[in-house]
């Protein structure tokens, strides 16, 4: 199975990479863009088919390791 988890600073927290990139675009002609937020995906090959096992492994994952809860939001896809 393929877990894949989509990190991103929580609502509220200084994003100066997403603040980066929005002011970029601008400078170069993308004036529609208001603001923008950056994150990360991160894809994991796990060797399980129980999807609610990969679930709550990956859910762990991203507890200890992969996301700073603190300040990072993170969602889990699986696919088989």
């Amino acid at each position: 199975m393929k877990a894949i988890v989509h990190i991103r600073p929580r609502s509220g927290v200084l994003d100066p990479q997403g603040q980066a990139v929005a002011g970029a675009l601008k400078h170069m002609g993308f004036d529609e863009v208001l603001s923008a937020r950056q994150g990360k995906i991160i894809e994991l090959e796990l060797g399980d088919d129980d999807e609610q096992a990969v679930r709550q492994r990956v859910q762990k994952m991203c507890e200890h390791l992969l996301a700073n809860t603190v300040i990072e939001d993170f969602s889990i896809s699986i696919e088989p």
